[in-house]
């Protein structure tokens, strides 16, 4: 990434550009002691100096899946928390006795943990600082390393087409104020400090943060994408990051626009069962099946999503289902006693009235209450 504008103005510019946050907005910061993070910590209080945020705070979560390594990440965080003045939530969490007991994947289920704390942690941030939850921020530090990995994942798993924009500047409080910078732009950034005798924490082996091992196992299909996939691109193209951050932005935009108009046609065609509870259902109106099909198909995911929840996923198995609902040659009319599941535990069903969505309980005991 260029260097010709410096790191921190980089960051002050995604913030003011893309409407991030300003002076009177507080600032969790989820640090880890990785680079990224450990720069994130400096940098955004360069920015509270700035009047570019407002009050901060910083979040270490330890998974205790690392031992004493761990263990050295949390005192080099807390070093960092006290030497910058920036209040410190700290906590552990058994992430591989809670994935046992759930069965899921332990980089899931610290992600889940670790943001469940961290909107704990920016509510009573909030609470201190006067200010509403809403204005609140958990400033995380992605950098554009982060996003092009994320963009060859989902190339080699597959993905929808918004899927490619890979991750977003700001998903709910969640801010990425260094998306546009990369990960040797940061520790570059660090050994500027240190150089420059602006105060900075080492840890015990007088490294300028703390270095995750597990980062190097290839068997670990982002570490895989880093140290295998990505270094062989950017030997075709040194360029990479820019072109890619460039061409994400370019999908970005045409997504955001693409999904205004799916949330147009979800409020014109999808009726809530049940008003206050989004789970209930819905009934799409016999017009979804007039639509383009990319646009009924992005209008359908965002239904499906809404019952669901926001951290659910969408199979595509089930967006086709919803769409055979419809007879599309015959003007989109419904198909009178189309039956699907979907999701393991959805019905669709359709009729002239319209093509529902519902839980399979609700689906079978109305079948039953109409026989």
């Amino acid at each position: 990434m260029s260097e010709t504008v410096p790191l921190v103005d980089r960051a002050a510019a995604t913030l003011a550009e893309r409407n991030l946050a300003s002076a009177e907005t507080p600032a969790l910061l989820m640090v880890s002691g990785g680079s990224d993070s450990t720069a994130l910590a400096y940098v955004a209080c360069e920015l509270r100096e700035r009047g570019a945020l407002g009050q901060l705070a910083m979040l270490h979560v330890n998974h205790r899946l690392r031992g004493e390594d761990a263990d050295a990440d949390a005192r080099f965080v807390a070093q960092l928390a006290e030497l910058l003045d920036v209040p410190l939530f700290s906590c552990e969490i058994d992430i591989a006795a809670e994935a046992a007991r759930t069965g899921e994947n332990v980089e899931a289920v610290a992600r889940h943990e670790r943001y469940l704390v961290a909107n704990e942690a920016l509510e009573s941030l909030c609470l201190h600082a006067a200010a509403p939850l809403a204005d609140g921020r958990i400033l995380t530090a992605h950098t554009a390393d982060d996003r092009v990995e994320s963009f060859y994942m989902r190339s080699i798993v597959g993905t929808g087409p918004g899927g490619f924009r890979a991750m977003r500047y700001r998903n709910g409080p969640v801010v990425r104020p260094l998306l546009d910078v990369s990960r040797d732009d940061l520790r570059a950034y660090l050994s500027q400090r240190e150089r420059a005798g602006l105060p900075t924490t080492c840890d015990e082996t007088g490294a300028l943060w703390r270095e995750d091992a597990t980062n190097a196992h290839t068997d670990r299909f982002r570490a895989y994408v880093r140290h295998e996939i990505v270094p062989r691109a950017k030997e075709r193209n040194p360029q990479l990051l820019d072109v890619l951050v460039r061409t994400m932005n370019l999908i970005a935009d045409e997504d955001d626009l693409f999904d205004d108009m799916a949330a147009e046609r979800e409020r014109r065609y999808a009726e809530a069962i049940e008003p206050d509870d989004p789970s209930a259902g819905c009934v799409c109106a016999s017009g979804l099946g007039t639509e383009p099909l990319p646009l009924a198909r992005r209008t359908v995911v965002r239904v499906l999503q809404r019952m669901l929840g926001p951290d659910a996923r969408v199979e595509t198995a089930s967006v086709d289902a919803v769409l055979a609902a419809y007879d599309r040659a015959a003007e989109g009319r419904p198909i009178g006693g189309y039956v699907a599941n979907i999701q393991g535990d959805l019905a669709v069903s359709a009729n002239k009235r319209g093509v529902r969505i519902e839980p399979m309980a609700a689906y079978r005991a109305r079948r039953k209450r109409n026989r």
